[in-house]
């Protein structure tokens, strides 16, 4: 896997950033300097605003506030705001419904409605009022009460936001009349032929026959719908489509008709309607997809992506990366920067302390404090509840948080440590912590508040004997039987809590990864093994060549052990030494790795170059981005590998036709399935994982 970054990043000269002074009190000029925002990357030496104080910052930061670690360094206080000083705006309020100026009768139920938002940190609550009279109180968005039994006369309503702060907007004041009781007292006629003509596997649609009101009544409104007993909608027109349902679920609906004197008709009978069945993703082989925690931020990726882009329908399994090991220990809840050189590092907040609004939840329900499971957790356990057939996974370790496996897979760690990664993530039971920085949305974790999020725990470490982030410092012959005996103790505690229970792991593609440990002693232990088959070359390197060849290219200049980088050799390695093929998956990477500086020679392949200029990191980008780069793809049709070239740079990439071919081969070998590095890669369309599930039928 790619290296796992935090919640915030922070760069390679932090050393020397963190002795930096925090500027003693004073004032300072605030004039034009924009408030602190958690979703702009700050570099050193940029200033900001936040709590009425000038900040400037000692490194590159985001996502942290200047409270989150003032004795850190991150930030440079420079004093108190003289002038012009943005900290803590407002937030702003407007009413949306009633319209200004709108006629109701006496005893109606009026919707009463507002637009909130905070330009420098989030709403807390929505208060409405009729004149003086408090309506109620809404904290989450879409903001809005209801004032039923309407009595004549003329009103006026307002909203009042209040922000995390406690600064508060009064919106601009909407006028209404209500006219005294209406003579129509008779309700319109029951609708009939409540029918459904259409299912999803998470919708139904509706449709009805008009309903009639009586001579001289005031007219039909319009329709109520109720599903199992619960009133979902209230439409004008005789069709209504229920969403966010579960996949092969039967529910009932009923419909009843309004009157504009607010008259409602007996409930219609009950008709019940089955969602579709969910699709058998990949023809019955797995289609995994990572989750990376960090995709939240800068990637702007949420767990309600893969509804909104279809993927989640596509997956059979979904592992969540990633969990740090630390101290011979799952480390959970805690919310720190990363330090490759020490492998600390987490993000709590992410996990479960965040608080999603309803725009970033996949059900449109937002999170509310003091939530005990919140974050990206509470989101993928809503997923599975709309998608019953996706297991979740734990992924442990990755690239960046792998270096404390070693010590925990000893003997005298190995059961304890095991039973701290079980009590967390299969048990639940998640230490009690706030937010690093917005207290608002007060604590979250507890006893068995995560219980159910994941069917199983994936072990990524990169790599057992020979080194990973800690080369050239570590090799260490102990971890081939260590690495075999901790597997085989992760499915002991697994199994004594309920068989069933995932046990994977995700493995080097290099022979040099592959022949110092003992696949043989070790894949019983597990359901199925993910071969990174990706990253086989990159801009580390000074030529340009496949990041993920399927097979081996003559033409290749490499040498040695990495002639045999390429997922075919992977694959291979692994069935010689007694592995089932049905229990490989083939590894796909919706990203690819760019050269620079390439001469024009061969289209670019196998020529000098440097790190192509990337989103988040030199030499990367997601193929949502290069897809949309210049350049002509080409394809080698020996190594079945493309790439995109424009002369000059030069970007090594799976395109869906390429993923395709590497499906057939899939096939072809009997393996279990593909996995992807990662589901943030993928465009809005979900180009890329439709290829992999459509590849695999």
């Amino acid at each position: 896997m790619r290296s796992a970054l935090p919640r915030f990043l922070l760069s390679t000269g932090l050393s020397a950033a963190l002795a930096l002074p925090v500027a003693q009190a004073q004032t300072a000029s605030c004039t034009a300097v924009a408030a602190w925002s958690p979703a702009t990357i700050y570099n050193a030496g940029d200033t900001f605003t936040y709590q009425n104080h000038l900040y400037r910052a000692a490194t590159q930061i985001w996502n942290a506030a200047p409270t989150h670690c003032p004795s850190c360094g991150y930030y440079v206080d420079l004093g108190v705001c003289s002038s012009g000083g943005t900290a803590n705006q407002p937030p702003t309020v407007s009413l949306s419904a009633p319209g200004n100026g709108a006629s109701y009768n006496a005893g109606a139920s009026i919707a009463v409605s507002a637009n909130a938002a905070d330009s420098d940190g989030s709403i807390a609550s929505v208060e409405f009022f009729r004149g003086a009279t408090s309506l109620g109180v809404d904290t989450s968005a879409p903001y809005g009460v209801t004032w039923n039994n309407a009595t004549a006369g003329s009103h006026s309503f307002t909203a009042v936001a209040k922000d995390n702060q406690n600064a508060s907007k009064t919106s601009a004041a909407v006028g209404i009349t209500v006219s005294g009781a209406s003579p129509d007292t008779t309700p319109p006629s029951v609708p009939g032929g409540l029918a459904s003509p259409s299912q999803t596997s998470n919708s139904v649609s509706l449709s009805w026959n008009a309903s009639t009101d009586n001579s001289g009544g005031s007219g039909v409104a319009g329709y109520d719908v109720y599903r199992s007993g619960s009133l979902i909608g209230s439409p004008t027109t005789t069709s209504y489509t229920a969403s966010g349902l579960n996949a092969g679920t039967s529910y009932s609906f009923t419909v009843r008709a309004r009157d504009n004197a607010g008259n409602a008709s007996a409930h219609s009978g009950s008709i019940s309607a089955t969602t579709q069945a969910p699709a058998s993703a990949g023809g019955g082989k797995r289609v995994i997809g990572y989750f990376a925690q960090w995709g939240i931020y800068d990637r702007n990726h949420f767990v309600r992506n893969l509804e909104t882009s279809g993927a989640a329908d596509k997956l059979t399994h979904i592992n969540y990366a990633f969990g740090n090991v630390r101290n011979n220990r799952c480390q959970i809840g805690v919310t720190l920067r990363t330090n490759e050189s020490t492998g600390e590092g987490g993000d709590a907040d992410a996990d479960y302390v965040t608080a999603f609004d309803a725009s970033k939840s996949i059900d449109g329900v937002a999170d509310v404090a003091g939530q005990p499971l919140r974050g990206n957790w509470n989101q993928l356990k809503k997923l599975k509840a709309r998608h019953p057939n996706i297991k979740v996974l734990i992924s442990l370790g990755g690239w960046t948080w792998s270096r404390g496996f070693s010590s925990a897979a000893r003997p005298e760690n190995r059961q304890a440590f095991v039973a701290s990664c079980v009590d967390a993530y299969i048990k639940g039971n998640l230490p009690v912590t706030n937010h690093s920085w917005n207290a608002a949305v007060g604590s979250a974790g507890g006893p068995g508040v995560a219980a159910g999020v994941f069917d199983g725990i994936d072990i990524d470490w990169e790599y057992p004997v020979v080194c990973g982030i800690d080369c050239p410092a570590a090799t260490r012959p102990e971890d081939n039987a260590n690495y075999t005996a901790l597997l085989a103790e992760f499915r002991r505690q697994l199994d004594a809590v309920r068989p069933g229970l995932l046990l994977t792991v995700a493995v080097g593609a290099g022979i040099d990864k592959i022949r110092v440990t003992d696949p043989a002693a070790y894949h019983p232990y597990l359901d199925y093994i993910n071969v990174m088959t990706y990253d086989f070359h990159g801009a580390w390197e000074s030529s340009t060549n496949h990041m993920s060849g399927l097979f081996n290219s003559p033409n290749d200049p490499s040498i040695g052990d990495i002639k045999l980088y390429n997922g075919n050799d992977a694959v291979e390695a692994y069935l010689s030494r007694g592995v089932p093929a049905g229990k490989l998956n083939l590894g796909i990477g919706f990203y690819g790795r760019g050269w620079t500086g390439v001469a024009n020679v061969n289209n670019g392949l196998y020529q000098s170059g440097t790190a192509a200029p990337g989103t988040y990191t030199a030499g990367v980008d997601d193929y949502k981005v290069l897809k949309n780069k210049p350049g002509t793809v080409f394809t080698d049709s020996t190594a079945l590998a493309s790439w995109k070239y424009d002369g000059s740079t030069f970007w090594s990439y799976d395109t869906p036709e390429m993923i395709a071919q590497k499906m057939s081969y899939v096939k072809t070998q009997n393996l279990g399935g593909a996995f992807v590095w990662d589901l943030s890669g993928d465009d809005a369309q979900g180009s890329l994982i439709n290829a992999v599930n459509t590849g695999l039928k």
